[in-house]
């Protein structure tokens, strides 16, 4: 018993330094898991960000070592994830995806600024067919991917990824920077919307987070 005494200050502060040694860490989530119902249930919440996001983190960070990703940047890995083998960017994507994906959404959040909604009404005629149409692209992602709001060239655009990819990264058909992230992997709503996608995404609209949407595009435009 003494034994593992005298070594258990040892084993406590190698655990701590391996913690904070890792270059990639899981940001607290910015509500609790049950802040989103009825349109996300707090048990796919948990499973979601503790489970599967926690996944990417921890695998990004295995991936990385001794690598040239290791020491760069999620934004530098992204920009030329086609370089790197696919447990690099198929992690990172996973983790920046998850990230914003926390961000743009709220419990009761207010609606979009009146000149936020200029720039929506500028780039797809109305929100009601600004949404239409991102359902439409959500809905139609064939399999695992994510749904997104894009600046490109100062307009904004609808674009969809499969797996991890995201906007961000070098090799995919539309790049531009992200403002509004859905994901339609069925591990984001299948607990409980089963296979009925559409109903998710639905459910989804009245937990987005406009105030945040319109910070990260005057963040871009405004540069």
């Amino acid at each position: 018993m003494k034994l593992f005494k005298s070594f258990l200050p040892i084993v406590l502060l190698f655990a701590g330094t391996q913690t904070l040694s890792a270059q990639f860490k899981l940001a607290p989530l910015p509500y609790a898991y049950n802040a989103l119902e009825p349109a996300i249930d707090k048990q796919t919440m948990e499973i979601h960000y503790t489970k599967h996001h926690q996944a990417y983190v921890t695998n990004l960070n295995a991936a990385i070592k001794g690598t040239a990703a290791e020491g760069k940047t999620l934004a530098q890995i992204l920009a030329v994830a086609s370089t790197y083998p696919a447990a690099i960017r198929n992690n990172a994507g996973g983790h920046y995806n998850h990230s914003l994906f926390w961000q743009i959404m709220a419990p009761k959040p207010k609606p979009a600024s009146p000149e936020f909604l200029k720039e929506i009404d500028a780039n797809f005629g109305t929100m009601e067919k600004f949404k239409a149409a991102f359902a439409d692209s959500a809905a139609k992602r064939f399999g695992s991917g994510w749904a997104w709001l894009i600046v490109q060239n100062g307009k904004l655009k609808i674009t969809t990824t499969p797996n991890q990819d995201n906007p961000l990264m070098d090799a995919v058909a539309e790049k531009g920077r992200p403002i509004l992230a859905l994901d339609v992997w069925e591990h984001a709503y299948y607990l409980k919307y089963q296979n009925k996608r559409a109903d998710y995404i639905t459910a989804w609209w009245t937990v987005v987070n406009w105030p945040e949407v319109e910070r990260r595009y005057n963040e871009v435009v405004k540069k």
